[in-house]
């Protein structure tokens, strides 16, 4: 390799304001996505949105630039045909997105880029680029396992053809320490799919000029709108009171003592008073679920752990890990809860509770208390199904489980081999399995373990998503789902289980997957599925939607539409429609779409203008198309239904 240095190719030349606004105002897309695309995914995509395109607003020169300046644009060189000005907006943008990956640290200034933007600021919404497919999604997994520089360097050299000359003298300009070593940890992601690095990172996927808007938690925001105005209202008596002459606040009259002498509260945390169920409990009661799971586990006479992990339940320390699914209250008990589990699992003391709405796991080293850990998960409403298991432990890659004891035998089965045999699981006389490797350990989903339970009447499938409470797998259409069984349902769901990342940390209590339609692909492609995955939450609110179109030789289904918050494929609307660009083996495009059996007819406008009777279409158009296609459809009523989204 030619070992030319970065000073040799530097050769700063003068750019004044009005040439790098002209830039600006001409490349202002182009330059919004560079910016997106190197800042940090940790970030989220709304705020990365907001970041790339404050970064790009500030990133004029407050006056007519000089050599002296440092970070102005060489000489204009075949490689880099671009005019000087952009040049010099563009590393300036690379200079701040990169800036904004660095961690903060105690003893230096943040610089500005390190901190939330002041402007644009959007209140209420949350944005984000549209959905791409699958190729998109897996470029996107591999830019985020990148440092700043390494993506910075895959975007100069894809999204902007540059050579590997001018990519280190770009970076270098931005001040990046190691051009060299960038350049070479970006040559280890390869374009997926049959696509091009450049036509991938061209796509809606990674374009923040072109969005979606939905709106933030609105419960949360009504619960901070109240609290805000209690605590307004607490500050005005608090003021009135201490401005009255005598004895300031003056007698409690018949407000109650204060929290650590108040009987109820200090009844709920004695071990003493945990509801203890009888193991038998369950045989009898109308109903089967966490309220009359036993308890169990070796230490449920330890009283001085109980007493611990009550205490830290109330009162959480600075250094607990406490952690809560979404719509879940991290508060103390409001009565005496009732025990589950207490007992030594993988070299931790570990106690389950349940209060009626939530289910509590305490964790803490066998050794001592620091490092204590407490996590929250909303189960109200559960059932024989859900309330089958609760995961106990987690070490490294691997889970643990705590079975109901109406589960007569636990197996384990990889979703990725629907033709495999389920391997039988061991358990403690306590009902705490094995360990087993979990799927949300890092990997490249080559394995997807998933737990099947038995408990007389029939047999459930489970999967760990990172919570307390395991998701519970079916499969059919939205108003009659059943569990997981037989070929086709484990081969629909070979191919999906690898998209269920994107359901993680959101309180998911049951995940359905739905063919709605198999389409018979153009130019002898075969015979495509079309399915709708839908994960509903604990909460009942906030539920998530996937449309796949799986063609015959796809590993993995191609996400065509994904939504938040949508009641498509759900019983109150058991509908979709759903479409996707496809390119047949012989090169050919089209746009495919397809309907669920409520559907009469598809059309599509915009980029591309077809229509049909039926609920299949496939319009054969020249390439990809450069304007948005809009589909649209008819039911069996005559209302319109629009596409997911």
């Amino acid at each position: 390799m030619l070992n030319v240095s970065t000073q040799e190719l530097a050769t700063p030349s003068p750019v004044d304001v009005d040439q790098a606004e002209a830039a600006l105002v001409e490349h202002y897309p182009r330059l919004v996505r560079i910016a997106y695309l190197v800042l940090p995914p940790a970030l989220g995509r709304n705020r990365r949105v907001l970041t790339a395109h404050a970064l790009v607003q500030r990133s004029l020169p407050r006056r007519r630039a000089s050599a002296e300046d440092g970070g102005m644009p060489g000489q204009r060189r075949p490689e880099d045909a671009v005019d000087p000005g952009y040049a010099y907006v563009r590393g300036r943008v690379l200079c701040q997105a990169l800036e904004a990956g660095l961690p903060l640290r105690r003893r230096a200034w943040p610089k500005r880029a390190q901190l939330p933007p002041l402007l644009p600021q959007v209140w209420g919404l949350r944005l984000f680029p549209r959905s791409g497919g699958a190729d998109e999604l897996a470029l996107d997994q591999r830019l985020s396992a990148l440092s700043g520089p390494a993506r910075a360097a895959y975007v100069l050299r894809g999204l902007e053809r540059q050579g590997d000359a001018e990519v280190r003298r770009v970076l270098a300009a931005a001040g990046v320490e190691d051009p060299r070593a960038a350049l070479a940890e970006a040559d280890g992601v390869a374009a997926p799919g049959e696509v091009s690095a450049a036509g991938l990172l061209e796509s809606p996927e990674f374009d923040p000029c072109s969005l979606q808007a939905r709106p933030t938690d609105l419960m949360r925001r009504r619960q901070h709108g109240r609290a805000a105005l209690a605590a307004l209202a607490a500050a005005v008596v608090c003021g009135t009171l201490l401005g009255m002459p005598g004895d300031g606040w003056g007698p409690d009259g018949a407000a109650a003592p204060v929290y650590a002498r108040n009987p109820v509260a200090e009844a709920a945390l004695d071990p003493a008073n945990l509801r203890r169920v009888a193991p038998a409990a369950w045989q009898r009661s109308a109903r089967t679920d966490f309220s009359v799971w036993p308890a169990r586990g070796g230490l449920v006479e330890d009283r001085a752990l109980l007493r611990r992990a009550l205490a830290v339940w109330a009162r959480p320390g600075a250094t607990v890990q406490a952690s809560a699914t979404p719509g879940t209250p991290p508060g103390p008990p409001m009565g005496p809860p009732q025990l589950l589990f207490a007992g030594e699992v993988d070299g931790a003391r570990v106690v389950l509770f349940h209060d009626g709405l939530r289910a509590v796991r305490y964790a803490e080293p066998k050794d001592g208390t620091e490092g204590a850990a407490l996590d929250f998960a909303r189960t109200d409403g559960a059932d024989t199904a859900s309330a089958a298991a609760l995961v106990v432990g987690r070490t490294h890659a691997n889970v643990r489980y705590l079975t109901a004891p109406w589960v007569r035998g636990v197996s384990v089965r990889d979703l990725l081999v629907p033709s495999g045999a389920a391997r039988p699981v061991e358990r403690d006389a306590y009902g705490v399995t094995s360990p087993l490797l979990s799927p949300v350990a890092p990997s490249q989903c080559r394995s997807w373990d998933v737990l099947e339970v038995r408990d007389g009447v029939t047999t459930r499938t489970l999967t760990d998503l990172g919570e307390l409470a395991p998701a519970r797998l079916t499969s059919g259409p939205p108003s009659a789902p059943v569990d997981v069984s037989g070929e086709r349902a484990r081969a629909e769901w070979a191919r999906t289980a690898c998209l269920l990342p994107m359901v993680r940390a959101k309180g998911v209590r049951s995940v359905n997957s739905w063919q709605f339609g198999r389409q018979e692909l153009p130019g002898a492609g075969g015979s495509a599925a079309w399915l709708c995955t839908r994960a509903e939450t604990w909460r009942g609110t906030g539920g998530s939607v996937l449309a796949q179109f799986q063609t015959p030789s796809a590993r993995v289904g191609s996400v065509a539409a994904k939504a938040d918050g949508s009641p498509a494929c759900g019983a109150r609307e058991p509908r979709v429609l759903a479409g996707v660009l496809w390119r047949s083996p012989a090169g050919q495009w089209y746009m495919l779409a397809a309907g669920s059996p409520q559907v009469t007819s598809v059309a599509a406008s915009g980029g591309v203008t077809g229509g049909e009777e039926g609920r299949f279409l496939a319009v054969k158009v020249a390439g990809k198309p450069s304007k948005p296609v809009e589909l649209s459809g008819r039911l069996q009523d005559g209302t319109n239904i629009t596409p997911l989204r």
